[in-house]
C-alpha cells in the first residue's frame, strides 16, 4: 500500500508513519520537517500546507491519514488535490466535536456543535477554546465527507498520550509520582477518564487503512475512575512514602487552579459539567480492530518521554513545584 501521511514529523503523525513503515508499506510524509524527522524507512516530501499542496500534484495513494489540528482550509485543500484519487481518508478528528460535555457514554451518534464557517482569523486566540476547536473539527469532517463520500473514516480520538508526547496532561502525573513526597491531587475519584495510548491509536488507523474501515468512530480507550488511574500510575513509578493528597475541587477552584490544561492546573481533572468528554463509549471502535495496551506499558514510556524533556522544563499543564507546596501548605486535603 502506498500511504501519504499529511505530517510524519512529530507525535500522532509520525507514529502512523512508523507504524505503516513496520506492516511494510510505502510511506510518504508530507510536511515542512520542522518538527522532527520522519521515521526510518518512510521519504519526507517537503510541504508547507499554509502554502498549498502543488508538491503533490500528480501523485496517487492507496490511502490519506490527515491529521489536521485545526484548519479548516489545510483540510479543503488536500481535499482538493487529492481526495479524487485515494482510495482511503482517515481523518483524525476530536471529541471535542459533541455538543454535549455532560452525558456520559455517548457515540458517535450524538449531537455535534455546529459547524465553524471558517478557521479562526490567524492570531485571534493562542490557545483557542474547546467549542472553537471542536467547531472546526466538526466542519472539517463534513467537507471530508462531502469530498470522499464511503471511502471516508472519521476518527475522534479523546486524550492522546505516549512516547512523544510533550502536551503533560498525562506526562504531569508520571513525572510527579516519579519524584514521590506528598502528591496533590484533585479530590474527585469517581470521575470518569479515558485516554488511548498513540501506538495503539496509530496501529489501529494502518490497520483501517488496509482493511478500508470507514465511518465515524472514537478512537478511546476504556473508561476508568481518576483515582483508579493516578493510583495506578503512582504504583507503577512512585518511591516508597509516595501519598496522594487529595483537596476538595471549590477549594482547587477558590485557589485558581485550572482543571485539564493550561498554567497552573491539575490535568486530567474535569469539572462534572465535562464529565461527558472523557467517558465515551469505547466499543464501536474496539468492535472494529481498535486494541490498547496495559497502563504499565504506557506509563514506563512516558517516563522515557519525560527524563527525555527534562522534569524541570517549562510545561503546558500542571503545576510546579512551589504552587504545589503552597496549595498543600493553605488547603484542606485527605489521603487517598
Amino acid at each position: 500500500m502506498r500511504l501519504l501521511v499529511l505530517g510524519g514529523t512529530a507525535f500522532l503523525s509520525r507514529a502512523v508513519a512508523a507504524a505503516a513503515v513496520r506492516e511494510g508499506h510505502e510511506v510518504v510524509c508530507a510536511a515542512r520537517g520542522r518538527s522532527g524527522s520522519v521515521p526510518a524507512g518512510a521519504r519526507l516530501l517537503p510541504v508547507d500546507r499554509d502554502r498549498g499542496l502543488d508538491g503533490l500534484a500528480g501523485q496517487r495513494f492507496d490511502a490519506v491519514v490527515d491529521v489536521a489540528t485545526m484548519s479548516l482550509r489545510w483540510v479543503r485543500d488536500a481535499l482538493a488535490q487529492l481526495g479524487a484519487t485515494a482510495g482511503h481518508w482517515c481523518f483524525v478528528s476530536s471529541v471535542n466535536v459533541y455538543a454535549d460535555t455532560r452525558t456520559r457514554g455517548q457515540s458517535p451518534g450524538a449531537p455535534l456543535l455546529e459547524p465553524a464557517a471558517e478557521d479562526p482569523p490567524a492570531g485571534a486566540e493562542a490557545m483557542p477554546s474547546a467549542e472553537v476547536y471542536g467547531a472546526v473539527k466538526v466542519a472539517s469532517e463534513n467537507a471530508v465527507r462531502e469530498a470522499v463520500g464511503d471511502r471516508a473514516l472519521i476518527v475522534r480520538p479523546g486524550l492522546i498520550c505516549g512516547p512523544g508526547d510533550v502536551w503533560d496532561r498525562f506526562g504531569y502525573w508520571v513525572m510527579r509520582f516519579t519524584r514521590g513526597g506528598r502528591v496533590l491531587v484533585p479530590d474527585s475519584p469517581e470521575q470518569p477518564i479515558q485516554y488511548i495510548d498513540v501506538r495503539d491509536l496509530a496501529d489501529w488507523l494502518v490497520l483501517a487503512a488496509e482493511q478500508r474501515v470507514t465511518g465515524t468512530y472514537d478512537a478511546v480507550g476504556p473508561v476508568t475512575e481518576l483515582r483508579e488511574l493516578l493510583r495506578g500510575i503512582s504504583a507503577i513509578t512512585s518511591p516508597p512514602g509516595t501519598e496522594l493528597a487529595a483537596v476538595p475541587p471549590e477549594e482547587l477552584l477558590a485557589a485558581g487552579v485550572t482543571p485539564w490544561s493550561g498554567p497552573k492546573s491539575l490535568p486530567l481533572w474535569a469539572p462534572e459539567s465535562h464529565w461527558g468528554l472523557p467517558s465515551h463509549d469505547p466499543g464501536p471502535a474496539a468492535a472494529a480492530g481498535l486494541r490498547v495496551r496495559p497502563v504499565e506499558d504506557t506509563v514506563r514510556a512516558v517516563r522515557g518521554t519525560e527524563q527525555q524533556l527534562g522534569f524541570d522544563r517549562p510545561r503546558h499543564a500542571g503545576l510546579t513545584a512551589a504552587e504545589e507546596t503552597g496549595l498543600l501548605e493553605s488547603l484542606p486535603w485527605r489521603l487517598w
